[in-house]
This record gives structure tokens, C-alpha cells and sequence, in this order.
């Protein structure tokens, strides 16, 4: 059963990271683009793909603040259900 449950898994996160794949790839075409401007000279192109390259790398760190902001949901969830960790502060309740 796990020989079947590792290439499921490697594949279900290959599928959760297809979004922060298609941002980091957006943002190396974008500065591509600021480096071809900067090679023509063209100051017009190059703020506005640099405005553009700053706005992929934006939606990459939102991205994984929301994965981080899921992980530690499911992480208290599981705190809260483990009866190890009943008190406060993950001390023992007191009797």
C-alpha cells in the first residue's frame, strides 16, 4: 500500500505547486522582458515590465503565506485534537 501512496503523494504536491510554478515563471519571463528593454534602451518598457515583474513577485509571497497560513491551521487542529496538549501553552490541564 505505500509503495502506491508515495508517487499519489509526490503528485498531489505536484499539483498544489503548479500555481507558485506558473508565478515564479511569469516572473522570469517578466524580467526577461526588463533585460531585453534595458539592452534597447527603451526606460518606458523597462519601468512598466519591472512594475509587472514586482506584481508576479507579489502574487509568489502570497502564495506561500496562504500555504503557510493553511499548514498552520491543520497544525492547531491537530494540537487541539491530541489530548497531550490539553492546557495552556501546551502544559498538562491541571486534576
Amino acid at each position: 500500500m505505500k509503495d502506491r501512496l508515495k508517487p499519489l503523494a509526490g503528485l498531489l504536491v505536484g499539483a498544489a505547486l503548479v500555481p507558485l510554478q506558473f508565478a515564479l515563471t511569469l516572473f522570469h519571463f517578466r524580467m526577461g522582458r526588463a533585460k531585453a528593454a534595458r539592452a534597447r534602451g527603451d526606460k518606458g518598457a523597462i519601468s512598466i515590465e519591472l512594475a509587472l515583474a514586482i506584481i508576479a513577485l507579489v502574487a509568489v509571497a502570497g502564495l506561500v503565506v496562504a500555504a503557510l497560513y493553511g499548514l498552520k491551521t491543520k497544525v492547531v487542529e491537530k494540537v487541539n485534537q491530541d489530548p497531550k496538549y490539553t492546557g495552556a501553552a501546551g502544559l498538562p490541564a491541571h486534576p
